[in-house]
């Protein structure tokens, strides 16, 4: 949310005794004591931007997760204050259509991760830390305007937690929440279906650095969490969980992601080598970075 997003900013820039020119945090990833160096990602190495369109859309303004199909298209929806519907936009951002997420509530809908055929809402949104539990709609991807969702309801194995990220491996199914906190510090929490969150990793990804999407790719090879301003990419053996990809340091994306606005939308290609962006705010541009 907007408030959310301004008045952490603001504390950090004060935070780090900054004015209007002091440059935004950095991302310091630091190693696990038995962490491995990740290779350097393809998309670390180069992530030109491209502006693809807009979506021109009166009723898309608070964008807060997108999910790209392997024919190219994107599946997204608002953040709070909406109610449980998506929208299918085109390979330029434009408006395709809406559906209904039927037997789905929306309390804070913050990402949207495909596996398949299959679209995962993720209403996991918790500023204030006080839900005992959070849902994830799972339905497949629809073929008229209204869409059923099964409900994966699912509790922290600690205590409630603020989060704005969902990965779906595409392997085999398994769900991982990653949380949001301006002191950079991200825990990553896994599930194989309703019941019990329990933390499996946790990120030093530097001072300011608050999680607010990722993807996994459709070849399960990359992983890719973003904050406002950065995005952070793991490399994946085909052995791996996302948990023991996500303990090696990331290479991070040579991109300054804060230009585009309050970003909090991110969705790969289906080989990792590119990813996409949606900000918040009225008519958004849709843009592709990679190379």
């Amino acid at each position: 949310m907007k408030w959310t997003w301004l008045a952490a900013t603001a504390l950090v820039v004060a935070g780090c005794g900054g004015g209007a020119n002091t440059p935004a945090p950095t991302a310091t990833p630091t190693h696990t004591p038995t962490a491995e160096s990740a290779r350097v990602a393809p998309l670390c190495e180069r992530a030109d931007r491209e502006e693809l369109g807009r979506v021109e859309n009166p009723a898309i303004t608070e964008l807060s997760g997108l999910a790209r199909t392997k024919e190219g298209r994107f599946w997204t929806h608002n953040d709070s204050g909406d109610g449980p519907r998506v929208f299918e936009l085109d390979t330029t951002g434009a408006f395709l259509r809406e559906v209904a997420v039927q037997g789905a509530e929306a309390y804070d809908w913050e990402d949207i991760a495909i596996r398949g055929n299959t679209l995962y809402a993720a209403d996991i949104g918790d500023n204030l830390g006080q839900r005992e539990s959070v849902q994830v709609y799972r339905f497949k991807l629809p073929e008229g305007p209204t869409a059923q969702a099964t409900t994966l309801t699912l509790r922290y194995e600690d205590r409630p937690h603020n989060a704005e990220a969902l990965l779906v491996d595409p392997r085999n199914g398994e769900l991982a929440i990653v949380t949001k906190d301006f002191s950079g510090v991200a825990e990553v929490f896994t599930a194989r279906r309703s019941g019990t969150l329990r933390k499996v990793a946790e990120l030093n990804l530097g001072l300011g650095q608050a999680i607010t999407a990722g993807d996994v790719s459709a070849d399960g090879t990359t992983i890719v969490l973003r904050s406002y301003g950065s995005a952070f990419v793991w490399e994946r053996a085909e052995s791996e969980s996302l948990a023991t990809a996500l303990k090696r340091a990331p290479c991070i994306v040579k991109a300054n992601l804060i230009e585009e606005g309050q970003g909090e939308t991110l969705a790969l290609s289906p080989d990792g080598r590119a990813f996409y962006t949606i900000p918040e705010g009225a008519n958004p541009v849709l843009r592709r970075y990679g190379g």
